[in-house]
C-alpha cells in the first residue's frame, strides 16, 4: 500500500473517530441508531469515492490529502475553513444533545429519506472528482489547469459545493434533530463565502473562466443562483 492510499485511509479513520465522538458524546449513549446509519452511509460514500480515485486518479487523491485551514494559502480561506470545521462539529454535537434530551422528534420516514439525499450529495461529489482532476481541497490554480465545463459543471459552476450543501442540509434530519437544522444557516453562508472567494481567484488566474461564467450562469443551485 503506497503513501497516498495509507494517508487517505488514516484521514478517513480520523474523521470517523472525530464525528463519532461528537455524536455519541453529545448523545451520552451508543444507542443512537440514526447516528450509526448516518456514519455508515457517509463513510460508505467516502470509501467508494476513495476506491475510485485509487483506481483512476491518484493525483487527485493526493491533492485531496491537503485539507483544512492549515493547508490553505490565504488567511481569509484559513478562517473560512476553520469556521466550517467548527460548525460541522457543532452540528453533530447539537444533534447528539438533541438525542440525549429529546428536544425534537423527526419522523422515521423523513430520517430514512434524508439518507437518500446524503447519498445523492456524495454521488454529486464523486461526479465532480470524475470530471475534474483539479478539484483540490484547497483553493489554488495549477499551471496546467483548464476550465471544466462538462458533467455537473455544465449545470452549475461549483457542483462540489452543491453536493456538500445537500449533505449538510440533510444531516440534521438524518440524525433525527430538528434543532440542528438551525446550523444549516451559518454553514450555508460559509459555503457561499468560500465559493465567492474561489470564484474571484478563478476569474483572475484561470484562462477561459470568464467565457465559462457566461456559458453557465448559475453558481450553486440550478435555476436559482
Amino acid at each position: 500500500m503506497d503513501r497516498v492510499v495509507t494517508s487517505s485511509l488514516f484521514g478517513a479513520l480520523f474523521l470517523f473517530i472525530v464525528m463519532g465522538l461528537a455524536l455519541f458524546l453529545g448523545a451520552g449513549t451508543l444507542r443512537f441508531w440514526q447516528a450509526w446509519v448516518y456514519l455508515g452511509v457517509f463513510f460508505a460514500g467516502v470509501a467508494g469515492i476513495t476506491a475510485a480515485l485509487v483506481k483512476h486518479d491518484r493525483k487527485l487523491l493526493e491533492r485531496r490529502g491537503s485539507v483544512g485551514p492549515l493547508d490553505e494559502r490565504e488567511p481569509r480561506q484559513k478562517a473560512i475553513q476553520a469556521v466550517a470545521g467548527a460548525l460541522f462539529l457543532g452540528l453533530l454535537l447539537l444533534s447528539g444533545l438533541d438525542r440525549r434530551f429529546g428536544w425534537s422528534a423527526v419522523p422515521v420516514a423523513l430520517v430514512l429519506a434524508s439518507y437518500a439525499f446524503i447519498a445523492a450529495g456524495l454521488v454529486v461529489i464523486h461526479l465532480v472528482f470524475k470530471e475534474n482532476t483539479f478539484a483540490s481541497a484547497t483553493i489554488q490554480v495549477e499551471k496546467d489547469q483548464r476550465v471544466v465545463s462538462t458533467g455537473p459543471y455544465a449545470i452549475v459552476r461549483h457542483p462540489m459545493y452543491s453536493g456538500a450543501l445537500v449533505l449538510i442540509l440533510f444531516t440534521p434530519l438524518a440524525l433525527g434533530s430538528s434543532w440542528s437544522l438551525l446550523m444549516g444557516i451559518p454553514f450555508s453562508a460559509v459555503i457561499v463565502a468560500r465559493l465567492l472567494d474561489e470564484e474571484r481567484q478563478l476569474r483572475r488566474d484561470l484562462t477561459g473562466y470568464e467565457e465559462y461564467r457566461a456559458q453557465v450562469r448559475f453558481r450553486l443551485i440550478p435555476r436559482i443562483w
